[in-house]
């Protein structure tokens, strides 16, 4: 049971971290301004979403599939066109729904010919807006694979981006002509054109709120932490590294929201974070988990790395209180736990371990207070 638990667990924390990509690839569709761009990022975004050893564009070229690029193990159809009729790209097309394929060889859709000498065994492949294609992104492995309902969802939930994107470009292509061309057409069409800017408006300001940034501090919430320092640990053990992580509870923020009003809270909340940005590295993932919650990841090199940390951030505390004049003086209980790449923790673990090693700091102030 507890084994099932954990395979469980790591396979959501999988799906999390593809849907964090998933937001990520939205907000660089979002600014694309050319189709070359727009494919180049669906592309490697489809492979890495999906985990394939193949990924393909597809474009709608009237009665055609032109296989306009792809990311792969090794090139199949780039720059090829072929007949909607016989390809499983127009098949997708045609019908309006993904076309799911575990076993290539042997599924009637498939032109056995063209899949034959290949490496793909299984695939699938999406459409590019449902209501009226305009083409289809592909994904394929080079062994028998069964895609799951996730990972049908995310490339759909990819192509229908896919689709706005290359909508938006569309219409900005056709804003700069017209802005040359500054003929009476503009004006009669600039009150479709302002309908157009306000729902495009709207979609980023729906990607904007799937940032991975904390608006008030400027630094990583707690999605944007998750996100950079699963792969950060993956990256650390992938490269036998060591990394610390740093929890940190701010004292006395309802005490000042309560006495002085939330504007001084806000100011508290934004000392702190000026203070963690300048005690700690550029490349350090430091975030507010919310409320009067932070958290750093850092790279780990010493032994008393850890001591070493703490000390630093007393100092900047004392040289803040000293230097400005504010209704309150900061402080705060630390917590800090070591992540070597033989522990195996995940993240979630790592935090859940700062957070107790942080509450046992701030029982002994409470208790050295008391004594003193």
């Amino acid at each position: 049971m507890i084994e099932q638990d954990l395979v469980c667990n790591q396979s959501n924390l999988t799906f999390c971290s593809q849907v964090e990509h998933l937001i990520m690839v939205i907000q660089k569709l979002s600014m694309a301004r050319d189709l070359e761009t727009i494919i180049d990022i669906v592309k490697h975004s489809a492979r890495q979403l999906t985990q394939s050893d193949g990924a393909t564009f597809i474009l709608k070229e009237g009665g055609n599939c032109y296989y306009v690029d792809e990311d792969a193990i090794a090139p199949l159809w780039k720059g090829k066109k072929f007949p909607l009729e016989i390809c499983i790209g127009g098949w997708t097309m045609r019908n309006r729904t993904p076309a799911v394929i575990p076993q290539v060889l042997g599924d009637t859709r498939i032109p056995y010919e063209a899949y034959e000498p290949t490496f793909v065994k299984s695939l699938v492949a999406v459409p590019i807006r449902q209501l009226d294609p305009i083409g289809a992104i592909g994904t394929y492995w080079a062994q028998h694979h069964e895609p799951t309902e996730d990972e049908i969802k995310l490339l759909q939930a990819l192509a229908d981006s896919t689709a706005i994107a290359m909508e938006n470009v569309q219409v900005y292509q056709e804003l700069e002509l017209r802005v040359q061309d500054r003929t009476e057409k503009l004006e009669v069409t600039n009150q479709q054109l302002r309908v157009e800017i306000v729902q495009r408006q709207q979609a980023e300001e729906e990607v904007r709120k799937l940032s991975l940034s904390d608006e008030m501090t400027g630094l990583y919430n707690r999605r944007g932490f998750i996100f950079l320092g699963n792969r950060e640990l993956e990256t650390a053990k992938r490269q036998k590294a060591s990394l610390g992580l740093v929890f940190i509870d701010l004292d006395g923020l309802k005490k000042v929201n309560d006495n002085y009003g939330h504007e001084a809270g806000d100011l508290m909340i934004k000392d702190v974070a000026n203070l963690l940005k300048t005690s700690f590295r550029e490349t350090d993932i430091i975030a507010r988990l919310g409320g009067d919650e932070f958290v750093i990841l850092h790279e780990f090199k010493e032994v008393e790395d850890s001591q070493f940390i703490s000390e630093r951030l007393e100092k900047c505390l004392g040289q803040f209180n000293d230097h400005n004049k504010r209704c309150y003086q900061l402080s705060f209980s630390i917590g800090q736990v070591i992540y070597t790449p033989d522990c195996n923790d995940y993240l979630e673990t790592l935090l859940q371990k700062a957070d107790e090693a942080m509450y046992i700091h701030k029982k002994q102030r409470k208790q050295n207070r008391l004594v003193s």
